[in-house]
């Protein structure tokens, strides 16, 4: 039959745009992030930048780097450090297959989107393979000519 098409979470705190412009995404995986105190009401309130943050694997673990948080407003004394590395929690048969194709093929893991699942913050993250410069170029030119086809469509009707 066909194949399923994801089903992206209706309650989103952020997308990595830019990191589906700069890479190609070849799998992706859910996965839940260890958070301290008033973490995730930064998260929630959308407070945090991701843009170059990444994914590494160390001792079978995942941890995410460069996620800057910023400290919550109304917090304490208590509050985080906004840009400690965080623990992300997956299954161990996932995080080997990943870090079997991380240091054979030359794969990055880089976050995509940061969701609500059940009252718990997700992290959906990307196996990705760096774009050469004419690939971007590609990529922007068929945005553009879809863009125009369907600017074109809308004024035909």
């Amino acid at each position: 039959m066909g194949q399923k098409k994801k089903k992206t979470p209706s309650n989103v705190l952020g997308t990595n745009r830019k990191a589906r412009f700069n890479y190609f995404v070849e799998d992706s995986l859910e996965c839940g992030i260890a958070l301290k105190g008033t973490e995730v009401k930064s998260l929630k309130s959308s407070q945090f930048s991701f843009t170059d943050s990444y994914v590494e694997i160390v001792k079978n673990e995942m941890f995410l780097n460069k996620l800057h948080i910023t400290p919550y407003n109304f917090g304490n004394i208590n509050n985080h450090n906004p840009d400690r590395s965080r623990k992300l929690l997956a299954h161990k048969k996932e995080i080997k297959k990943l870090e079997k194709k991380v240091y054979e093929n030359g794969y990055t893991l880089i976050p995509l989107m940061f969701y609500l699942k059940d009252g718990r913050v997700k992290v959906e993250v990307g196996l990705c393979k760096g774009k050469k410069d004419y690939d971007k170029r590609d990529t922007i030119k068929k945005n553009d000519l879809n863009r125009d086809a369907a600017r074109n469509f809308k004024n035909d009707y």
